[in-house]
Parts: structure tokens; C-alpha cells; sequence
């Protein structure tokens, strides 16, 4: 005979059973939808996890952060992108950006025992994980970082540091997801009305760009001030050596951009660039430019700052070089009105056998990214604070900025105004730093260039149409003399090569104290002393300093360094594919 008092718990057992029920009706549909989702871009985004990475916690948190890559921009965190981020998050920043040579900063960093509590730094990785600096993000990622899950993807495995230990010390920002790049930011630079005077011929191998700017010098020795005009200029202060000097001389004999090695595609073996015999021909042609005045003389003593001001100038015809690099030089030319004197970028090999491989795919690269110091007083605030920079509304404020402010929504399509455009084409420097636009993507894990978010637009602006705004009429007449839209159009193309199943070898994380990195640096020594001697001697005497460059790199240990050097790249494939 039942009780009265065991009514109440019959009934409290129907209703959790009721409740069982409905809970698993529920996740019959979530299960339902995951396989309806399963085939659509990861690209768009979902509402669970845009809710889910609102931080709970908007205290004022000041957190310190430390960036390898220069931001002569950076506002305080005063500009109108920070102050949302600060509104949003309750973070604010306060940021140091690498000055002078990156790496020796890190080493201090790494070697001090207190750290900033955010780390952006790149291939110096190794360095902190040895020092214990960093932390293994993998569970913060896991429990609190929904929008960079969802983001990554599957690629969050290509995060991992090495197949022995596979813990994640910096989240992937330098690597976008889901990219399709169309800016073309490299190659070899002319300007415009050196293309123009010249009938804007053909500029595909070096001894086309050398006939062009010798044609120009001769007609126009000075500038109209008097000022005598300079053919190539190059940056060799400190790392930008690699941008300037070194980088294209795999750029132009067929090899694909891998830091310091050419790597074989086939058998990933690493070799030393350098050793390449090609590379010793690119080499000479700099030592023959060099000789017959085309050169400027003062490209391997001349500071950051002095390149940037003499090609503020306009009297630099040609640069080799990373628009990024020469960006603030080229926005002053803009300012002052002098839209000839600005640069379009050329396709340059050291002869018409090689293809030039600034497009070549490299998936999606893992690698360089941000890390959260051991030293940092909270955590999962800072996890949360690197999830809204990742999550859509995040991305879209640091690409494209303030609605209202900064863009506009027309017929559902995000639109610059005119008048900023026109701040952006001609006054850009002031302009990023009031508005903060950009100062962020290398913080954030991000989609790429091409990749669409869930309202059919770009998430950055960096699409041809919006590219094209973003020309001057000057530049839009040598595109159209060369039958082109964009600068990309002049390039080979993606399809024309196989993806690279290691990423790119130049952001494989090396510890650092591995004996491949001690003797990477004795090689750059030796290199940065004697390629400037190679390219500044007497054309006589180059075989000979060639010979003893190359002498001193195997005296060295340059054959154990690129058997080393082998080892990672092989096992970053094996990583990489393993299932």
C-alpha cells in the first residue's frame, strides 16, 4: 500500500523522465543540424558561439603586451577601434613594439623572468618555451575561446609545437583562414612615370627592369629640384635585409618563400638558399648594377628611417622590397600629391625560365601567432579578451572599423564612404592612427582575404572592387596600359602550383637553444657580412668573395644545419598529415 509521501517523488520522477525526453529530442535536432551544417563554410559563423564569447567579467584590466613586428602607428589605445575593444572587453593594453633587431629583445624577454603577459613572438618561440615563459594554451582554448575554435577548426592541430610536444604556446594569427589573397604587395617596384616615359613595356625579367630605369636616369639624371634621381635603392638595415636583399633571390630563381632554405618539394630537404648556384647569378646582377651606377651607394649603410625619408622623396625610381615596408614612405608621396613618383609592383624573375612565386599556396600555416606568459595575472580574462577580437564582430571592427564612422551598410553591403576613402588614399597614416584599423590582425586568430562572413560580404577589404577604390588615377592608367585590374593580375597564379604540405618552412618554431639555431645565426653573420661585399666589388673580384662566402659557410657546419633544418620540415609534414 503506497504512502501519501510517495506521490511526490512519483511525480518528480515522471517529470525528469518527461524532461530526459525532450532533452533528447533536442539533441537528435542539434545532431541534425550539425550534419545539415556539415558542408558549409566554416566561414560562417554561428550564434552559440558568438554568445558564448562575451567575456562575463568588464572590470578594468590593464594588460602588458610585447610585439616582434613594428606599429609606428599605435595610438595608446586612444584611437576610436581600441576604445570599443576597451568597451567591449574592460582590456587595455599596454603595448611595446619591437625596436631595433626583434630577436635579442625576445632573448632578454626570455631570460628576465618576468614577462609581458601578452607575447607576440613569431619564430622566436622556442626561446620562451625553454624559459618556461609561455603557457600551454590548449585547455583555455578549449573551455573559454569558442570563437577561435570555431575559426580554426580542424587547422587548431596544425597550432601544435612539435610532434614531441604538442602543446599549443601561441595561437595562429599570422595565418589567415579560409584565404584567397588578392593583393599584390611584392615583387619588384617601379614608378609610374618611369613606366609611362618608357611606354609601360613588358617588365618581366631583371635586365627589363634595368633597362627601364637606366633609359629613365639618362633623360633625367636629377629631379626637378636639382636633386640627383637614384635608380634601385634597397633596405638592408638589420631584418629587413631578408626583405630587401636576400628574399629575392629566391623570389627569382623559381624557389618559393621559406625564410633562409629552399626546400625540396618533393623530398622536403632543406638546403641553405644561398648555396643555390642561380641565387650566385642574382647576386651578380646586383654587383653589376651596382657597378654601373644603378645602385644606390648607400644601401647598405644607410638606417630604416634614412630609406623611408629618401623614398619619401621621389627620387627613388625602383625598390625591391614589401609594400608594407616602404608603406609610410609611398603615403607621404600620396600627401604631397606626387602620384607618379608612387610605385606599381612587377612580376621579376632573373630570366624568362623562372616563374615568380609570391602566390604560391601554402594552406592554412599555423605557426607564428600569440602567446599568454606564465607571468600573466589572469588568464582566461586574456584568453577572452583574444576570443572578441576573433569572433565576427571583433574581426569586422579591426578591418573595417565603426559603422557609421568608418563604413556604411547599402543594400546590405558594407561601403566606405567617399570621404574616408579619400582620407585613406591620400592622408592614410593619420587616418590608422585615429582610427586604429588594422592594429590588431596580429593579435587575432581572423579569416582571410576572399572569406565571406554569414551576411555575404568580405570580412576584409582587401577584394578587387574595393582594392580598386583604393587606386589613384595615376596607378589605375598603368594598369590599364598593362590590361590589367589589380596588380595580382601581372602574377602566376595559385593554380599554377601545388600547395605546400609544410606550411612555409620560415615559421616552423625552432627551441632555442637546438643546435639548428645557434648555427642559423653564425650563417647570417657570415651571409650579412659578405653578400654586401659580393654585390659592392669590383665585378672582377665576385667570383672570388663568392667562393670564399661559400668557403666559410661549410667551414661553419652549414651541411649539419640544413640536415637539422631537414628534420623539421619533414616532421611538420608528418604532423601535419598525421590522422
Amino acid at each position: 500500500m503506497k504512502t501519501k509521501t510517495t506521490k511526490p517523488y512519483i511525480a518528480l520522477l515522471l517529470f525528469v523522465l518527461l524532461l530526459s525526453l525532450l532533452s533528447g529530442c533536442g539533441g537528435g535536432n542539434n545532431a541534425e543540424n550539425k550534419e545539415s551544417n556539415a558542408g558549409k563554410s566554416t566561414n560562417e559563423p554561428t550564434a552559440e558561439a558568438e554568445s558564448t564569447a562575451a567575456p562575463e567579467d568588464l572590470s578594468p584590466l590593464t594588460l602588458s603586451f610585447f610585439a616582434e613586428d613594428p606599429n609606428p602607428n599605435w595610438n595608446n589605445m586612444k584611437d576610436d577601434i581600441s576604445k570599443v575593444i576597451t568597451e567591449k572587453t574592460g582590456v587595455t593594453l599596454d603595448a611595446e613594439f619591437a625596436v631595433g633587431d626583434p630577436q635579442q629583445k625576445i632573448a632578454l624577454i626570455a631570460a628576465g623572468g618576468e614577462y609581458p603577459d601578452i607575447i607576440s613572438a613569431k619564430g622566436d618561440i622556442g626561446k620562451l618555451v625553454d624559459a618556461g615563459a609561455v603557457v600551454d594554451l590548449t585547455e583555455l582554448i578549449d573551455k573559454y575561446a569558442p570563437n577561435i575554435k570555431k575559426v580554426l577548426g580542424d587547422n587548431l592541430a596544425r597550432a601544435k609545437y612539435t610532434n614531441e610536444d604538442q602543446s599549443i604556446y601561441s595561437i595562429p594569427t599570422w595565418a589567415a583562414v579560409n584565404e584567397k589573397k588578392f593583393v599584390a604587395g611584392g615583387g619588384f617596384e617601379l614608378q609610374h612615370r618611369v613606366l609611362k616615359e618608357a611606354g609601360y613595356p613588358e617588365i618581366r625579367t631583371v635586365q627589363d627592369y634595368e633597362n627601364v630605369i637606366k633609359a629613365y636616369l639618362e633623360k633625367h639624371p636629377t629631379d626637378e629640384n636639382g636633386n640627383k634621381n637614384i635608380g634601385v635603392s634597397l633596405n638592408a638595415d638589420d631584418w629587413h635585409m631578408y626583405i630587401s636583399v636576400t628574399n629575392p633571390a629566391v623570389a627569382t630563381t623559381g624557389g618559393s618563400d621559406d625564410g633562409e632554405y629552399f626546400v625540396n618539394q618533393e623530398t622536403h630537404e632543406a638546403i641553405y638558399h644561398f648555396r643555390r648556384p642561380e641565387e650566385k647569378e642574382y647576386f651578380r646582377w646586383l654587383n653589376h648594377m651596382n657597378d654601373i651606377g644603378l645602385l644606390d651607394r648607400e644601401s647598405f649603410v644607410q638606417k630604416y628611417d634614412q630609406y623611408k625619408a629618401k623614398v619619401a622623396t621621389g627620387r627613388v625610381l625602383g625598390l625591391i622590397d614589401q609594400d608594407w615596408d616602404y608603406n609610410d614612405a609611398q603615403q607621404a608621396l600620396k600627401t604631397a600629391g606626387k602620384f607618379e613618383q608612387t610605385y606599381g609592383h612587377f612580376p621579376v624573375t632573373l630570366s624568362a625560365e623562372y616563374k615568380e612565386t609570391s602566390f604560391w599556396p601554402t594552406g592554412f600555416m599555423g605557426g607564428y601567432g600569440i602567446s599568454i606568459s606564465s607571468t600573466n595575472p589572469d588568464p582566461v580574462r586574456t584568453i577572452k579578451f583574444l576570443d572578441y577580437l576573433a569572433s565576427d564582430e571583433g574581426q569586422i571592427l579591426n578591418n573595417w572599423g565603426i559603422e557609421g564612422k568608418h563604413y556604411t551598410v547599402e543594400n546590405g553591403k558594407r561601403t566606405v564612404p567617399a570621404a574616408i576613402q579619400d582620407r585613406i588614399n591620400n592622408d592614410n597614416t593619420a587616418f590608422t592612427k585615429e582610427s586604429g584599423i588594422g592594429f590588431y590582425w596580429n593579435m587575432m586568430v581572423h579569416y582571410g582575404d576572399g572569406a565571406k562572413d554569414s551576411t555575404d560580404n568580405y570580412y576584409t577589404k582587401n577584394f578587387p572592387e574595393q582594392l580598386v577604390l583604393g587606386y589613384s588615377d595615376v596607378e589605375k592608367e598603368t594598369l590599364a596600359a598593362y590590361k590589367a585590374t589589380t596588380w595580382k593580375d601581372l602574377f602566376p597564379k595559385e593554380e599554377e602550383f601545388t600547395e605546400k604540405a609544410y606550411g612555409a618552412a620560415w615559421n616552423i618554431a625552432i627551441p632555442g637553444e637546438d643546435e639548428v639555431s645557434i648555427l642559423g645565426n653564425k650563417m647570417k653573420d657570415i651571409t650579412w657580412k659578405r653578400i654586401p661585399e659580393a654585390i659592392l666589388a669590383k665585378p672582377t673580384d665576385f667570383d672570388k668573395i663568392w667562393d670564399s662566402y661559400m668557403a666559410d659557410l661549410e667551414k661553419a657546419g652549414v651541411k649539419k644545419m640544413e640536415a637539422g633544418y631537414t628534420k623539421y620540415v619533414q616532421d611538420r609534414v608528418t604532423l601535419w598529415t598525421a590522422k
